[in-house]
């Protein structure tokens, strides 16, 4: 199957009012991991939602490893592995009956996978789910996601309570993930998970795609935020000639500023000065998202 995910036109509305997702058009290759970006209300979960049948789209087609959405979901969800931005699970049961349940479920004997899952994410699986803080369900939660190796993993927000160290061990497991060939489609609000694991992204807003790119192109593209410390005050004319210089603010020995351009020209003109720190900091991806919607004509 040369596609893994394919929308054309893909549309849910609740009601008149209510937005869902709009005109949705996506294609998603096998081996792919693709990073799915927007802020809270965008459209990622009723994309998702959608896309494994637990949403009948209003308008639009969508096929999953050539299989329809609308008739054929039972097989798109043996085929996937899910991990719902929101879940709950049994809370009397353990970690470990919960993925047995699913396992006989899945038709899946050998637990092996699932137990290496659960011990490099530090999932306890011996207490009872209602014993656990929201981290520990959702490590959890991403086993239950993982651990029968599906060909399609999708996951909304994903390391949402997650503490750095166990973020960055999964990310290894989507790395190792997409070595194997599988597919992963995760939304995501956080830029460097994103940058590090996805070969493209989308970017999504009030339920419309407003670009699909490569995941370098994103990041390099973006604005930077700069604050420069001088040993003494600087006068503010030196920085107002920059290229691509916007929101500039002096207050003594200190410039604040956000660079559209590369930095080459901003580190020569303050090298002329005694430097004494710099910050270069990427944009959020919600300034980020702001940026895309005002180039389609200033929508905010």
């Amino acid at each position: 199957m040369s596609v893994a995910i394919e929308t054309e036109e893909l549309t849910k509305r609740y009601g008149r009012k209510a937005r869902g997702i709009e005109d949705v058009n996506l294609v998603v290759a096998p081996g792919e991991v693709f990073g799915f970006l927007g802020p809270n209300g965008a459209g990622k979960t009723t994309t998702i939602r959608t896309l494994l049948g637990f949403l009948r789209p209003t308008g639009g087609r969508a096929r999953v490893f050539g299989l329809d959405i609308r008739r054929q979901s039972v097989e798109i969800r043996a085929r996937a592995g899910n991990l719902p931005g929101e879940f709950a699970l049994e809370d009397r049961m353990t970690g470990e009956g919960l993925l047995r349940f699913f396992a006989r479920l899945r038709g899946v004997r050998d637990l092996g996978y699932a137990h290496e899952l659960a011990e490099r994410l530090g999932a306890d699986l011996r207490r009872p789910m209602r014993r656990l803080s929201r981290g520990n369900k959702q490590k959890i939660g991403l086993v239950q996601a993982m651990f029968h190796r599906p060909p399609l993993l999708i996951l909304d927000e994903p390391t949402g309570g997650l503490d750095p160290l166990v973020q960055e061990e999964f990310l290894d497991i989507v790395e190792e993930t997409k070595a194997e060939g599988r597919t992963v489609f995760f939304s995501s609000h956080v830029l460097s998970e994103v940058e590090r694991v996805c070969d493209r992204v989308g970017i999504i807003r009030d339920g419309r795609l407003v670009t699909v790119e490569p995941t370098h192109a994103l990041v390099d593209n973006a604005f930077r935020h700069v604050r420069l410390t001088f040993d003494a005050p600087v006068d503010r004319e030196l920085f107002e000639k920059l290229r691509g210089v916007e929101d500039l603010r002096v207050e003594g020995p200190r410039v604040f500023l956000t660079l559209h351009e590369a930095p080459d020209e901003m580190v020569k003109l303050a090298a002329r000065h005694r430097l004494v720190s710099l910050e270069y900091e990427r944009p959020t991806l919600e300034e980020i998202f702001l940026t895309y919607y005002d180039e389609e004509g200033g929508r905010s």
